[in-house]
């Protein structure tokens, strides 16, 4: 697999998402297992540049290669200018953001609602490519703005005309948010006609489905986002299940409360005392789901204020999780359970 001049060591990629692909978790799916991690998107408004926020998106001291930096705006200047900023400071391939379906980049003409006006679209990409020569630029998008204006062939072309090494395809529209199934058929229908690496997306949970996704569809790599959430190990699973057909065992809560304590330490590095308390309590709440009396610990844990309080309350919790089930049966939560988490 590769994109543009760039190789990946496989075809697994962490999808972008906001406020959790920051370089902590990217770091560790990189260490278990996944080729690429593609960063939470940064603001394309040169205005924030400066905040203390945008900084840390695009931090990579330290990343494993190859750095993947999404960007995020309607403006083909603005894009532009934020494309040759994030590559001044290290990355190695510009990712576009025309799939997030939130509201309030909807509202602004931002990410998938740009799927609306192919036109801009085209000036977009453009802009950008012309932008950093020396990098690959990749796109990611939905199947279109809803499902009677499913347009992904199209956006394919335009992106292709522009110079785009890559298109990430998440397998649902704009107006389906996450509810539903993602369907395969238009990304089986995209890469049919693509000339470039098309990537799959939506509802890819256990190695079966991975393998499932990359048969039906003949895509070129798998992008895994929220199942990774609290399960960083997946991209090992699949790795090693793409290779044997053979499944790896779950891992030891152990294993899991070791993997934990680490993503903590880098949170409290990466943000500080108090807003790595905050960050890390969704993380705590993922990797806890599935075990015994965790309901109850993840509504304490929101009431901890300290590093102190929550590296205690995890290793009480994990050693008496240890004490009932040496190994974790994981259950991927549902679509509700994600988003209400």
């Amino acid at each position: 697999m590769r994109i543009g001049p760039v190789p990946l060591p496989n075809r697994l990629i962490v999808a972008p998402m906001a406020g959790v692909t920051d370089r902590p978790f990217r770091q560790l799916c990189k260490r278990l297992g996944a080729g690429m991690a593609v960063s939470e998107m940064v603001t394309s408004n040169s205005l924030l540049y400066g905040s203390a926020k945008t900084r840390r998106r695009a931090d990579h001291r330290g990343e494993a290669a190859p750095i993947s930096v999404q960007i995020a705006g309607a403006d083909p200047a603005m894009m532009a200018e934020a494309a040759r900023y994030n590559v001044a400071n290290g990355a190695q391939i510009i990712d576009i953001n025309m799939g997030c379906p939130a509201k309030k980049v909807c509202n602004v003409m931002a990410g998938s609602a740009l799927l609306r006006d192919e036109a801009l679209v085209g000036r977009i990409l453009e802009a950008v490519v012309r932008a950093v020569p020396e990098v690959p630029v990749t796109l990611k998008i939905r199947t279109g703005w809803d499902r009677e204006h499913r347009n992904a062939l199209n956006i394919l072309r335009i992106a292709e005309a522009a110079g785009i090494q890559a298109l990430a395809i998440h397998g649902r529209t704009r107006a389906c948010g996450y509810s539903g199934e993602a369907e395969y058929d238009t990304i089986r229908a995209v890469k049919a006609e693509a000339k470039i690496p098309i990537i799959a997306n939506g509802d890819i949970t256990t190695p079966q489905k991975a393998q499932y996704v990359l048969d039906y569809t003949g895509a070129d790599a798998i992008m895994i986002g929220r199942a990774a959430q609290g399960r960083p190990w997946i991209f090992r699973e699949v790795a090693h299940y793409l290779a044997t057909g053979e499944l790896l065992p779950p891992p030891e809560v152990s294993e899991i409360h070791a993997l934990l304590l680490e993503h903590l330490d880098d949170l409290y590095r990466f943000y500080g005392e108090f807003t790595g308390v905050r960050m890390a309590r969704k993380h705590i709440a993922w990797y806890t789901r599935g075990l015994a009396d965790s309901a109850s610990f993840r509504h304490a844990m929101n009431r901890l204020e300290s590093t102190r309080e929550q590296l205690r309350a995890v290793d009480d919790f994990f050693t008496r999780a240890a004490q009932r089930h040496p190994r974790l049966i994981y259950q991927a939560p549902s679509a509700c359970e994600r988003l209400a988490a």
